[in-house]
């Protein structure tokens, strides 16, 4: 009868606890910690908001998705100069890379305050293009417009 008893109590034990065996476990490989650049550590992001990117395909004469993330704008701690880096949420692929220069102009899209158009030159495929693009952000945004 005794081992009726002690049946029944490992049956009350709830299924997620486990006896502690003291067993070690070696890992299979070695993880080691890895330094990781941005490209961004020289500079201080004066703009950092949640968006959605198109870039206008002139082929298929239609706007194109190019990503959804974080876009920032970076001043750089020395040079100044400020650009326009956008990440997409969750591969941290870039999609938008390229320079704010003052000859830029940029407008709201189609009457739209959380959109907005402009062009520029960017390297976010790695190589220098002429690209008109639009971004849509999750805040009301209002553009000055220039006189």
């Amino acid at each position: 009868m005794s081992t009726s008893t002690d049946h029944h109590e490992e049956e009350d034990v709830p299924a997620g606890d486990e006896e502690d065996t003291g067993a070690q476990i070696a890992p299979i490989i070695q993880l080691h910690e890895v330094a990781v650049s941005t490209g961004e550590e020289d500079e201080e992001a004066i703009l950092d908001l949640k968006a959605k990117l198109y870039r206008f395909d002139k082929v298929g004469n239609q706007w194109k998705e190019r990503g959804a993330g974080t876009v920032k704008f970076l001043k750089h701690k020395v040079t100044g100069k400020v650009r326009l880096v956008m990440r997409q949420s969750k591969t941290l692929k870039i999609c938008a890379n390229h320079l704010i220069l003052p000859k830029m102009t940029v407008q709201e899209h189609a009457g739209n305050e959380k959109s907005c158009v402009w062009h520029a030159k960017d390297f976010a495929d790695g190589e220098l293009k002429d690209e008109f693009f639009c971004i849509r952000f999750c805040v009301n945004l209002k553009i000055a417009e220039s006189s």
